[in-house]
């Protein structure tokens, strides 16, 4: 019996440690808020200061857009410093939802993490493939109830940045934006660019962790290469998949009362897959992606490239 408590006191200090782990997380998203601030706007399109002309590495002449420092510190010049750090009270509340609501499914569902293995060399093949199962099971739960319950959070954060280009107060606290979210939009307005969200995050889960557990079984033995080759997986799979996070921003923003979600500004469009195909045709599913060396975007016609453009989607019927 004398287990007991050792046993409880073991998980007592595991929730212990995964709250400060994550009340460090929301500390470091606070502090760099503005620079995400920066990248919202920049995947809606809005480019506030002037292109200036540059050159490119290889010496040809471009244009060159404001960096992500540039773009923080112009929302500053506008709109102060607490200005920077609009949208950052849904977004936290939205975290903290997620992980509430995420630990509380996967308890429900009897997904509990699995313990920690120190070697996995111990362990037999079948019982490492086991446990990969088990825990991107777990993983794609926690993502997906996480996504599920922060996103009307999400929309409202996104919404409140947005009147920076339209200089609207329509979004102004968290009561006010739900307010104004049922009145116009009903409750699907709330969930307005889920699923491109889902889409990117979970196909990213899946992608990263399937291609770790393979390399990690026929390629990479040692323990210090095992965790680069995670991190550098999980980069890789993100940045291919980074358009769907265009289509998610603009998805949130189109159709509302916003300046920056109505025409000439933005189209109102159907659903996701018909913002794909239009920025996918203006070549901008990448906005956002490059922060500290940033080139406006030339008419696909003018340029010559071998690169295979990306799909288009087919509309839903």
């Amino acid at each position: 019996m004398s287990g007991f408590p050792d046993a409880t006191r073991n998980s007592d200090e595991t929730q212990v440690n995964a709250w400060i782990k994550f009340g460090l997380r929301l500390g470091v998203s606070a502090a760099l808020h503005p620079f995400e601030y920066s990248k919202a706007l920049i995947q809606l399109g809005y480019e506030p200061i002037s292109a200036r002309p540059g050159r490119s590495l290889f010496g040809r002449p471009i244009m060159i857009l404001p960096n992500i420092f540039q773009y923080a510190g112009h929302i500053r010049k506008i709109d102060g410093f607490y200005g920077c750090y609009r949208g950052l009270a849904p977004k936290l509340v939205g975290s903290v939802l997620s992980m509430v609501v995420s630990e509380r499914v996967t308890q429900e569902l009897g997904l509990n993490p699995p313990e920690e293995i120190k070697d996995e060399s111990d362990l037999t093949e079948e019982e490492v493939y086991i446990q990969f199962k088990a825990t991107l099971k777990r993983d794609i739960v926690l993502t997906v109830s996480g996504i599920v319950a922060a996103h009307p959070f999400h929309v409202i954060s996104v919404r409140m940045m947005a009147q920076f280009v339209g200089r609207e107060t329509l979004y102004t606290s968290i009561t006010s934006s739900i307010a104004e979210i049922w009145r116009t939009e009903g409750i699907l307005g709330f969930f307005a660019g889920i699923v491109p969200k889902l889409l990117c995050d979970v196909a990213c889960l899946v992608l990263s962790s399937t291609t770790v557990y393979m390399l990690n079984k026929y390629l990479i033995k040692d323990k210090l290469a095992r965790q680069y080759n995670a991190e550098f997986t999980r980069f890789a799979f993100s940045s291919l998949l980074y358009s769907l996070q265009v289509v998610s921003t603009c998805s949130v923003v189109s159709g509302s009362r916003l300046m920056a979600g109505q025409p000439p500004i933005m189209p109102v469009y159907e659903n996701w897959v018909d913002c794909w195909n239009d920025l996918q045709s203006r070549s901008e599913l990448k906005r956002g992606s490059s922060l500290f060396w940033r080139s406006q975007v030339m008419p696909t016609a003018s340029i010559a490239t071998g690169f295979v453009p990306l799909p288009k989607l087919a509309r839903y019927q």
